[in-house]
Protein backbone atom coordinates (compact mmCIF):
# COMPACT_ATOMS: atom_id res chain seq x y z
CA UNK A 1 0.00 0.00 0.00
CA UNK A 2 1.43 3.04 -1.09
CA UNK A 3 1.35 6.21 1.41
CA UNK A 4 -0.28 9.12 0.39
CA UNK A 5 1.19 12.15 -0.70
CA UNK A 6 0.88 15.25 1.76
CA UNK A 7 0.74 18.67 1.13
CA UNK A 8 3.49 20.87 3.22
CA UNK A 9 1.09 22.22 5.27
CA UNK A 10 -0.36 18.52 6.09
CA UNK A 11 2.67 17.54 6.37
CA UNK A 12 4.08 20.24 8.72
CA UNK A 13 0.37 19.71 10.80
CA UNK A 14 1.11 16.11 11.30
CA UNK A 15 4.73 16.94 12.87
CA UNK A 16 3.16 19.50 14.61
CA UNK A 17 0.71 16.71 16.22
CA UNK A 18 3.30 14.30 16.63
CA UNK A 19 5.62 16.41 18.90
CA UNK A 20 2.60 17.49 21.31
CA UNK A 21 1.99 13.65 21.69
CA UNK A 22 5.62 13.00 22.31
CA UNK A 23 5.65 15.71 24.79
CA UNK A 24 2.86 14.81 26.48
CA UNK A 25 3.76 11.23 26.91
CA UNK A 26 7.19 12.50 28.11
CA UNK A 27 5.26 14.87 31.22
CA UNK A 28 3.18 11.48 31.72
CA UNK A 29 6.06 9.59 31.75
CA UNK A 30 8.14 12.11 34.04
CA UNK A 31 5.24 12.38 36.70
CA UNK A 32 5.42 8.69 36.90
CA UNK A 33 8.75 8.88 38.11
CA UNK A 34 8.52 11.86 40.53
CA UNK A 35 5.84 9.94 42.18
CA UNK A 36 3.24 12.36 41.53
CA UNK A 37 1.05 10.15 39.56
CA UNK A 38 0.95 6.38 40.62
CA UNK A 39 0.65 3.29 38.12
CA UNK A 40 -2.57 2.48 40.13
CA UNK A 41 -4.63 6.22 38.79
CA UNK A 42 -3.20 6.42 35.18
CA UNK A 43 -4.04 2.82 34.30
CA UNK A 44 -7.39 3.60 35.73
CA UNK A 45 -7.59 6.48 33.49
CA UNK A 46 -6.35 4.75 30.25
CA UNK A 47 -9.89 4.38 28.74
CA UNK A 48 -10.29 7.94 28.83
CA UNK A 49 -7.37 9.43 28.28
CA UNK A 50 -5.46 9.34 24.77
CA UNK A 51 -2.19 10.17 25.78
CA UNK A 52 -2.34 7.25 28.28
CA UNK A 53 -3.89 5.17 26.57
CA UNK A 54 -1.70 4.73 23.50
CA UNK A 55 1.39 4.78 25.74
CA UNK A 56 3.18 1.01 26.23
CA UNK A 57 2.23 -0.36 29.54
CA UNK A 58 6.31 -1.33 29.68
CA UNK A 59 7.29 1.96 29.13
CA UNK A 60 4.64 2.94 32.19
CA UNK A 61 6.09 0.51 34.07
CA UNK A 62 10.02 1.75 33.40
CA UNK A 63 8.82 4.83 34.62
CA UNK A 64 8.39 3.66 38.55
CA UNK A 65 11.03 4.08 40.33
CA UNK A 66 12.77 0.76 41.28
CA UNK A 67 11.88 -1.11 38.05
CA UNK A 68 13.87 -1.43 35.41
CA UNK A 69 13.55 -3.64 31.96
CA UNK A 70 14.19 -7.19 33.78
CA UNK A 71 11.51 -6.23 36.39
CA UNK A 72 9.08 -4.77 34.18
CA UNK A 73 9.32 -8.01 31.49
CA UNK A 74 8.82 -10.05 34.92
CA UNK A 75 6.17 -8.56 35.81
CA UNK A 76 4.33 -8.22 32.26
CA UNK A 77 4.88 -11.72 32.17
CA UNK A 78 3.53 -12.92 35.01
CA UNK A 79 0.38 -10.87 34.19
CA UNK A 80 -0.02 -12.04 31.10
CA UNK A 81 0.44 -9.00 29.06
CA UNK A 82 2.10 -8.86 25.72
CA UNK A 83 5.30 -6.08 26.41
CA UNK A 84 4.04 -4.52 23.48
CA UNK A 85 0.64 -4.13 24.63
CA UNK A 86 -0.74 -0.35 25.02
CA UNK A 87 -2.45 0.68 28.33
CA UNK A 88 -5.98 1.04 26.64
CA UNK A 89 -6.02 -2.38 25.56
CA UNK A 90 -5.30 -3.60 28.73
CA UNK A 91 -8.30 -5.94 30.56
CA UNK A 92 -10.00 -5.17 33.80
CA UNK A 93 -7.96 -8.57 34.98
CA UNK A 94 -4.43 -7.30 33.40
CA UNK A 95 -4.68 -4.20 34.98
CA UNK A 96 -6.09 -5.38 38.71
CA UNK A 97 -2.99 -8.18 38.39
CA UNK A 98 -0.38 -5.94 37.36
CA UNK A 99 -1.56 -3.39 39.99
CA UNK A 100 -1.83 -5.97 42.83
CA UNK A 101 1.63 -7.43 41.52
CA UNK A 102 2.64 -3.70 42.38
CA UNK A 103 1.73 -3.13 45.54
Amino acid sequence: MALPVLTPEQRADALAKAAEARKARSELLAQIKSGERTIAQVLGKAKEDKTIGKTKVAALLKAVPGLGAVKVAALLEQAGIDPDRRAAGLGEKQRSTLIDALN
